[in-house]
Formats: C-alpha cells, structure tokens, sequence
C-alpha cells in the first residue's frame, strides 16, 4: 500500500481533474486495446458457439452433451485465463518500467504452469470420463454423446492452455493484434472442418459430434502454430528465444506465485461454481440443459466485452503503477468505470433485442426455446453488473496488486449465496427453471455493492516489481 498516494496531480493538471480523464492518451489506449482484446476473446467464444450452432441443427441430443464437456472446457479457460492474469498483472509493471528480462522469465514461468495445468485436465478427462461428465447430467443418451465428444476434446487441453497463456503474456506488453489474428483464424479453420465432418460433406463420413471435436482439435493446433511463430520470430518488443520459454529461472517464482494463485484459486472455484449451476439446471431435464445451453454461449459471447476491459484495465492499471505515476490512478480508475457501466447497458439491450433471432437460428423444440427466450431475458438484466463488477475486481483491483480481493469477493457469493439459493430453488421449493436462472445470476448484480466501495478506497494500489 501507498503510504504517499496523492490522487490528484501536484501540479493540478487539467487533463486530470474532474470525475473523467480528459488525457486523450488514455482513451486511444484503452479502447484499441479492448477493441483487439475482444475480438480475440470473441473469436475464441466463437468457436464453442460454431460448435454449438452447427451440433443444434444436427441434434439436440448432440448440443446437449457437447454442453456437458463444455463446462470442463470452461473450468479449465478460467484457470488457465488466471494464469495469464498472473503473468499480465506482474509483468504489466515491469513492462512500465521497460524491463524486458525480468518479463521473459515471468512468461517462462506460466508457460510450465499453463502446460501442466492442460496435462492434468487431459489425463483426469481420459481416466474419469463417465464419473466427471456425469456430475451434470443424469441422462444416459446425453451422457453417451458427451463421452463421444470429449474422447477428442481432451487433447485439445494442453494445446489451449499453453496458447492462452502465451496470448496473456504478449497482453502485459501491450500486443494484442496477434492474439485476434490467431482467434479469427481458428473460427474460420473450425467452421469450415465442423460443416465437413458433422454433416458428412466433400465425401467426408458423417461424424457428427465426433466431427466437431476433430475440427477444435485442428484448429487448437493450428492457433498454437502461430503464436509461436509469432513470440519467436515476428515479435520485436522481447525478442523471446525458444530457449527462453524453456528454461527454468525462479528468481520471479515466489513473486508470481504470490500474485497468481489467488487469481487461479479464484478462477478454478469459480470455474467449478459455473458448472455446479449448469449441474443444477442440468438435473432439472434435458430441455433445460438445452435452454441453457444456447443461453450461456450466447452470455459468453457478449459479456467478452467486460472480460475484455479487465484485461485493458488490468493492464493500464500496472503499466501506470510501474511508471510511477501514481497521481493519474484515481482519474483513470473512475473514467474505467464509467466505461465499464456505459459497455454493460448496451450489452444488455443487444442481447434483449436479439434473443429471438438468435433463437431462432436452432432447430429446437418449443419448449426449449421458450426456456431460452427466459433465460436470456434474465441473462440482459445481470451482464450490466457482470460487465461492471468483474473488470472492477478482476481488472483495476487485481491489476493494482491486490488479488487475494477478487478471490474472497467471488467465493464468498458463488458458495455463500449463489449455488445454495439454486439448489433450494430447484430441488426443494421446486420453482421453475427461470426462478432458478434469476438465483444463479443475481450474485452479478450483488458483487457491484462491494466491488465499488473498494475501488473507490484506492487502498489495493501495491508495487510488485524488485
């Protein structure tokens, strides 16, 4: 903490007075940074989104056991995710102070943990198939299908969590143009292999689950490639060698173990608690593993917009920090928020504006597109506060030094208050699934109370660097 902080500029520069920053440095910045992180995470989203669409017109039965392993799939992007924060949040300050060495070690570091973590995700989903699929759904037919599909989708694991780690690392140095390169580039390879191999087209057998997932596999492989290419011999900024991405130097080791295992704690936990709703919605019937499956993708993909500013902020916030200047942190932090409330409201028009088009591109019954229709009626209220409490807490907050906060705020709801009210609601007073849906998503509106009390205390400001 700052003894010393001042939040405003001893000099009482315009640029830094008033509730918003008049420093037009600072929206060029953050905007075409988060205008590149979203389209990456986008692209990514898109993916599970393609495989979604394209499993919905070939069977429902096929888009709800894809569900199932996708919310392994989702588990293991939040902790993988957290392990770039990790690297994002340390090396964002050294970045500031243009140390490149102390950076490349750093990246060295959540490489190997992005590797193992993909590894033990891989032999758990070989050895534990039926017994890990089978904790959200109690349906044989769909747990069939879910085992067809995540046979294959196992090896995509360590393919993804080395890429996304790496994508994470070339963020802290403020290089993101790559990482949309390599999303767009695996939704076009995954589009076109998906209408091959699920329907059977250019003489390709039909495959159908199986087909979507040899698609990801491909195109996983194929974004890894160029990332690679990319940090080895395109990037100018660290000039990263492969030698160095392989070797293993713990003098940051304590440094970013310190600053990433509460985010990956909170990542894991939070990833678990995500699927725990789905496993609750998922015992309720096939229907509503259906309803919320086309409801949580279609979440995914518009709520990247705040996951995307976390990662700006995040970034800002320890760039700022690491250059020392600590007066410009009150002003930037309340003009964040102010983006991030602005980005949230008109997120959730689009998705209430859109909800029926976008059901209406599945062949669903109409029953579970009535359930979707609700869900998504819910999901336009609750992503304001998603995309205003998880880029506070997750971005400014974390990216100041402090994250230990977002791992006491999240668990503390998700255990506390999220998924006991769901299960009451679902199991007990037996309420109907949109009642359900509205106890697993108020946490998002909730966790705005406590996360703008601290921002605004300014008391998570910490300096990381030796």
């Amino acid at each position: 903490m700052f003894k010393n902080y001042t939040p405003v500029p001893p000099d009482r520069d315009p640029k830094f007075l008033g509730l918003f920053t008049r420093d037009r440095l600072f929206y060029k910045s953050f905007f075409s940074l988060m205008i590149l992180i979203a389209l990456q995470m986008l692209a990514a989203f898109t993916v599970n989104l393609v495989d979604n669409i394209m499993l919905g017109t070939y069977s429902e039965t096929a888009l709800s056991g894809a569900t199932l392993v996708n919310q392994l799939q989702f588990i293991l992007q939040m902790i993988t995710s957290a392990i770039g924060m990790g690297i994002v949040v340390l090396s964002s300050q050294y970045w500031g102070q243009k140390r490149i060495d102390p950076i490349k070690k750093i990246i060295s570091l959540g490489l190997k943990c992005g590797f193992i973590l993909g590894l033990l995700f891989t032999v758990l989903a070989i050895i534990f198939p039926y017994q890990i699929l089978g904790i959200f759904t109690n349906d044989p037919v769909v747990l069939e299908e879910g085992i067809r599909y995540l046979h294959i989708m196992c090896w995509t694991y360590v393919i993804f969590a080395v890429s996304n780690s790496l994508m994470h690392a070339m963020q802290s140095v403020e290089t993101v143009l790559i990482g949309t390169v390599m999303s767009l580039s695996t939704i076009a390879i995954n589009f076109c292999l998906n209408y091959i191999f699920i329907f059977g087209h250019f003489g390709a057998p039909e495959l159908g689950i199986k087909g979507a997932a040899i698609a990801t596999l491909v195109s996983r492989s194929v974004e890894l490639v160029i990332i690679l290419v990319y940090i080895l011999f395109i990037d100018k900024k660290l000039h990263t060698k492969l030698r160095e991405l392989l070797q293993m130097d713990a003098t940051y080791l304590r440094d970013y173990l310190r600053i990433s295992l509460p985010v990956v704690i909170t990542g894991a936990l939070w990833g678990v608690g995500q699927a725990a709703q789905t496993a609750v919605l998922g015992h309720i019937g096939s229907t509503v593993i259906a309803a919320n499956s086309i409801a949580a993708v279609v979440s995914q993909i518009f709520v990247v917009f705040g996951f995307a500013c976390a990662n700006v902020a995040s970034v800002m916030v320890g760039k700022t920090i690491g250059q020392g200047k600590l007066n410009m942190i009150r002003s930037y932090t309340k003009t964040m928020q102010g983006i991030f409330l602005c980005l949230g409201i008109l997120t959730g028009l689009m998705i209430f504006l859109l909800k029926d088009a976008i059901i209406g591109i599945y062949s669903i019954s109409e029953e579970t597109s009535r359930l979707a229709s609700q869900f998504l009626m819910v999901i336009s209220v609750s992503i304001v506060g998603s995309c205003y409490e998880y880029p506070v807490q997750s971005g400014i907050i974390a990216g100041g030094g402090t994250t230990k906060y977002p791992a006491v705020v999240d668990n503390c709801f998700i255990w506390l208050f999220t998924i006991p009210s769901a299960i009451l609601s679902a199991f007990v007073f037996h309420f109907p699934p949109v009642v359900t849906i509205c106890f697993l998503k108020a946490d998002q509106i909730l966790k705005c109370i406590p996360n703008s009390i601290n921002c605004n205390r300014y008391r998570w400001v910490k300096i990381l660097t030796k």
